[in-house]
């Protein structure tokens, strides 16, 4: 009973595709403004090699930011392939 409820539940399986990619770039573009306005310290230390670069970033800045773009990104290309967009 509970395995066929587990199959009837399951979704045709996710292939990566452009459109997955360009969303996983936005998600983290988006996470990057979030954080630059939102990171009280943002240019701590350690310092990224070029700081300017990567828009005045401290390391942990970066990894927190594109670590979030990426739960963000995770979560937005499930929920639509859940509702059949992509």
């Amino acid at each position: 009973m509970l395995t066929s409820t587990l199959l009837a539940a399951a979704t045709t399986p996710l292939e990566w595709s452009p459109t997955v990619g360009i969303i996983f770039i936005i998600a983290n573009i988006i996470a990057i403004i979030f954080g630059k306005l939102t990171i009280k310290y943002p240019s701590s230390d350690p310092a990224l090699p070029s700081a300017k670069f990567f828009g005045g970033f401290g390391v942990p800045a970066l990894l927190a930011t594109t670590a979030f773009g990426h739960i963000l990104g995770a979560g937005l290309v499930l929920g639509l392939h859940n509702l059949g967009r992509i």
